[in-house]
């Protein structure tokens, strides 16, 4: 039987060797492009969004020039994404606030991060490893939280306790590369509603929290339903990263 922390390592061990080079999918080549590549991603693929920023990029280099575009013109761009007109709200505000607070230079921690509309914790903690290097934290999204309850490394579903529970059991180095390597797992073995648990290098190790219930990926669910042997009877969940 492994302590939470002993499985954590092996989990660990076991992603680097399907995922050897783990960075995101996210096409991006300075911090501000992947922090619009990551807002655009909330509700969007990753292959949808580097179909959207070739164009955004174009027209609007950097932040600079994103701050003077107009809302309308932004939307037309980033219409596929899904919640276009929030997201590019969010991004010409974020704009404007780089170039007069920032001096049009993404800053490099949580707390300015997070103070730029439309970043939340989740997605700083993404630029912050993709575009400086900085492990401040750990981006928990739908699969994170996931993959974690159904590992028995939490046993919540809310992300920031999810985050609290998951950085003690990695070490800190690894923080940034467990979020990408586990967004891959959960879209190539731990599905939301059909895990492959027949072909899942974690089988041996993987306690599966409420893998035999229906759409068995809701915490929440698995304990306010759960039946004689410790599973939910049902459950609701439908969110994409």
């Amino acid at each position: 039987m492994h302590t939470k922390q002993e499985r954590a390592l092996l989990v660990l061990e076991r992603l680097h060797r399907r995922y050897p080079e783990p960075e995101t999918h996210l096409h991006h080549a300075s911090p501000w492009e992947l922090l619009v590549a990551t807002v655009l991603a909330a509700q969007c693929t990753d292959a949808r969004v580097n179909m959207v920023t070739p164009e955004l990029f174009r027209r609007w280099p950097g932040p600079e020039e994103l701050a003077e575009a107009g809302q309308e013109d932004l939307e037309a761009v980033v219409h596929s994404t899904g919640f276009y007109r929030n997201k590019a709200k969010n991004l010409i505000a974020a704009a404007q606030r780089v170039v007069q607070v920032y001096g049009g230079t993404v800053p490099a921690s949580m707390a300015e991060l997070v103070t730029l509309p439309g970043l939340a914790r989740k997605t700083a903690n993404v630029v912050l490893w993709g575009g400086f290097g900085i492990n401040e934290g750990m981006a928990v999204d739908t699969h994170v939280k996931r993959i974690a309850f159904r590992l028995g490394l939490t046993e919540s579903d809310n992300p920031v306790v999810v985050e609290r529970d998951l950085l003690p059991l990695f070490p800190v180095k690894e923080w940034g590369n467990v979020n990408h390597m586990l967004v891959w797992f959960g879209r190539h073995v731990c599905d939301a509603r059909k895990p492959a648990c027949d072909r899942c290098e974690m089988a041996d190790i993987c306690p599966r929290c409420g893998v035999d219930a229906p759409e068995a990926a809701n915490p929440k669910a698995s304990k306010s339903g759960a039946g004689k042997n410790g599973t939910a009877t049902s459950t609701k969940r439908g969110k994409k990263h």
